[in-house]
């Protein structure tokens, strides 16, 4: 059993400070004015939440009335601007890394309300934010952005008070008081009072702190800070924000850049291996892109290497050290170099199979005026046709037999050189992918979207649709898709139109034809397939504003869905 102090020992909330890595590009977004935005939407949405908006139903009352004091104000950081990252994913441009920091505080004009702030609860704020900021991305307007919503808000709590006294935080201390510890440095995990004291015992481990009278941790998803009132008022913007905190966000930015780099790669890797829609070029150039994101990434890295060697400062080098095995960034490292080189392998192999088979298409054309020349079928046309341009005026049946002879091999040649020609231009159709896409309403004019499970888009919401399998009719491959990703069964109404624009789909040379359907039978069977990560009934005054994958905004404009 722990001692009893340790039950009634507390730690009174300060301050907070949360932070979401981000790409920008700073041709679409002005970084102040999107702060400010994003400011004003979560005290609006904070403001108007509802019960549904809350995940912990016990904790609704406490977290409403909390929300409703709440301080908070946002701002943009840059950690590395001129960065030039292509989302393989969405096939957007950005040229700046960076986060977005929330300064945060609750109860700031009535301090004594603090006191009664528990970890449990201030984590329901941050998972709130996270769906909010999630929505706020996939608007058509913030194409210049995005945010990293695969991670949780990282969040940093502060304390500068301790009931009934303060401690003196030897080894002894934590240990004695590591369960009340435990809850703090680990906001986002569970809460439980049965939990064994081996997970205690690691939720106390690393304290950075090099002062009795301070406890510095932190976590992947969260940090804590403990330092008595006087040390907060003369040190924690001075020392503590420039020197601890500040430097896990950007930690955590680089993270997630890396992260971002390894997924591309991913994707790359997966196009090299699509035999139908492989362009080593566009590859070789985004494979270059990537490889300078890398140099850019590791000469940031370089400057804290830099400050491990050196060793300048004590308290400042452990905490750099902590934050590179935290976040375990020579390890993705490591992956992504290892990627890199078996890209590097596969494209070797691609670009020689397609030197041989551009070396084949070439001696089949060779080979093509050989067996010409070698029949003498060239030569007779030339001579035919000389002979008959130089025949005298008079020998009518003569001039007849030697012009019907020279069209006679002027049609072998057409039809050789014809044939030849329609069969580049099948192997090119071939190479042409075919997919079909539908647009399904509602009795009251509602559009069914899935969200996509898998690259490219991922995460994006797009028509129902896929592709046509060989000897497969579009209408039937429509069906076919709809029933599977929706578990709809539809007819189709009309034929919206063909897409074949270049660029449409970053797997390569993809048309697609486009249907309006309506739904056979009851909606309520609606529910998302193994290729949809979800599907819902979309308001038709809303479509506008949501973030569609491919050109399937296009499409549904040519639907007559919304201008």
């Amino acid at each position: 059993m722990l001692d009893i102090m340790s039950e009634i020992l507390q730690f009174i909330y300060k301050e907070e400070f949360w932070f979401i890595s981000a790409f920008i590009n700073t041709s679409k977004i002005n970084v102040e004015l999107k702060s400010k935005e994003i400011e004003n939407l979560i005290k609006t949405k904070f403001q108007n939440l509802k019960d549904e908006d809350v995940y912990k139903k016990e904790l609704k009352e406490d977290l409403f009335e909390l929300i409703r004091n709440i301080s908070i104000k946002c701002s943009w950081v840059t950690c590395l601007s001129n960065f030039p990252f292509k989302d393989e994913n969405s096939e957007r441009d950005y040229n700046t890394l960076g986060y977005f920091q929330f300064e945060v505080e609750y109860y700031k004009d009535n301090p004594s309300k603090k006191e009664s702030l528990r970890p449990m609860l201030i984590q329901q704020v941050p998972l709130i934010l996270l769906k909010i900021l999630k929505e706020f991305n996939n608007k058509a307007e913030n194409t210049g952005l995005h945010f990293d919503t695969e991670s949780p808000i990282y969040i940093f709590v502060t304390s500068n008070k301790i009931k009934p006294r303060d401690i003196i935080w030897n080894p002894e201390n934590i240990e004695k008081y590591k369960k009340v510890i435990g809850y703090w440095t680990e906001i986002y995990s569970g809460q439980w009072d049965d939990y064994s004291d081996t997970l205690f015992d690691k939720r106390i481990q690393n304290n950075l702190s090099n002062r009795l009278s301070e406890l510095h941790f932190i976590r992947r998803n969260s940090g804590f800070v403990y330092m008595a009132e006087e040390n907060y008022e003369k040190f924690f913007k001075s020392y503590m924000k420039q020197f601890v905190i500040d430097p896990t966000q950007k930690m955590r930015a680089v993270l997630f850049s890396l992260r971002s780099i390894n997924e591309s790669l991913d994707l790359l890797f997966l196009k090299t291996q699509t035999q139908a829609f492989q362009d080593l070029n566009t590859i070789e150039k985004k494979i270059r892109n990537l490889r300078l994101l890398r140099g850019m990434i590791q000469t940031t890295l370089s400057a804290i290497y830099n400050e491990l060697d050196y060793n300048r400062r004590q308290h400042y080098t452990s905490v750099l050290k902590h934050l590179l095995n935290e976040f375990e960034v020579t390890n993705i490292v490591n992956r992504i170099n290892v990627k890199f080189n078996s890209i590097y392998d596969v494209m070797k192999d691609l670009h020689r199979k397609k030197s041989e088979e551009n070396q084949e298409r070439t001696e089949r054309g060779l080979n093509l005026l050989k067996l010409l020349f070698g029949a003498g079928i060239l030569a007779d046309l030339a001579g035919v046709v000389m002979i008959w341009l130089n025949l005298q005026e008079g020998i009518f049946i003569t001039s007849v037999l030697n012009g019907a002879i020279a069209a006679i091999i002027m049609g072998i040649l057409i039809t050789t050189i014809g044939y030849y020609l329609y069969i580049r231009l099948q192997t090119e159709k071939s190479e042409v992918g075919k997919t079909v896409d539908a647009v399904i309403e509602d009795r009251e004019g509602n559009v069914i979207l899935i969200k996509r499970k898998y690259p490219p888009f991922k995460n994006f919401y797009a028509l129902p649709g896929g592709f046509i399998e060989k000897g497969e009719k579009p209408i039937d491959a429509l069906v076919r898709e709809v029933k599977e990703e929706t578990n709809l069964k539809v007819k189709i109404k009309s034929k919206i139109g063909i897409y074949t624009e270049k660029g449409r789909d970053p797997r390569g040379n993809i048309h697609s034809i486009a249907f309006k359907c309506t739904i056979i039978g009851d909606i309520s069977e609606l529910r998302s397939g193994d290729d949809s990560k979800k599907v819902e009934i979309i308001p038709k005054e809303k479509l506008k504003d949501i973030d569609l994958a491919f050109d399937h905004k296009k499409i549904l404009e040519d639907a007559k869905l919304f201008k």
